[in-house]
């Protein structure tokens, strides 16, 4: 019989991750906020990079572009966003909040420091902090790890047409 973790670190990351989402999902349908979490986090990422292409933030959303393409469709139909065209790629398009978006950007990054609080309740902010660097410290080793192996990929397969 094989013995299974029962606390492992990318677990509990997970259903922290997943709460989280559905808190702020819960608060934002009592607030009537008139988004779905899917929208709210386009525009709050839209928000952190504006001028971005849809390529690249479905990348980082982690979504299909098609569905990325629905989701800004939408919310291209409420005055939120605007595509403008690419100077540098006639098909691409980089997408722009409208000033109708930042009241409802409050309203999200408000709701989201709610669910914030709510997660770190009887945490003292110097643990915060040090939970944040650690995560930060994490994420930067992903990415770093990543970028390696992708290099490394590259030059492999530039390698064996050789």
């Amino acid at each position: 019989m094989h013995e299974i973790p029962s606390r492992t670190l990318g677990f509990v990351l997970n259903d922290v991750a997943r709460l989280m989402r559905k808190r702020f999902k819960q608060r934002a349908r009592a607030a009537t906020l008139g988004l779905t979490r899917a929208q709210a986090a386009v525009l709050a990422n839209l928000a952190r990079q504006e001028g971005i292409n849809q390529v690249s933030l479905a990348q980082i959303l982690e979504l299909e572009p098609i569905t990325l393409a629905r989701l800004l469709d939408r919310l291209q139909a409420a005055g939120l966003i605007e595509r403008r065209p690419d100077p540098k790629d006639r098909r691409a398009h980089l997408l722009y909040l409208t000033e109708s978006a930042y009241p409802l950007l409050d309203r999200i990054f408000a709701l989201a420091a709610e669910v914030r609080e709510d997660a770190l309740a009887g945490i003292a902010e110097p643990e915060r902090n040090l939970l944040l660097e650690m995560m930060i410290r994490m994420r930067a080793n992903l990415i770093e790890e990543a970028s390696e192996t992708e290099t490394a990929g590259a030059r492999a397969a530039g390698g064996r047409g050789s």
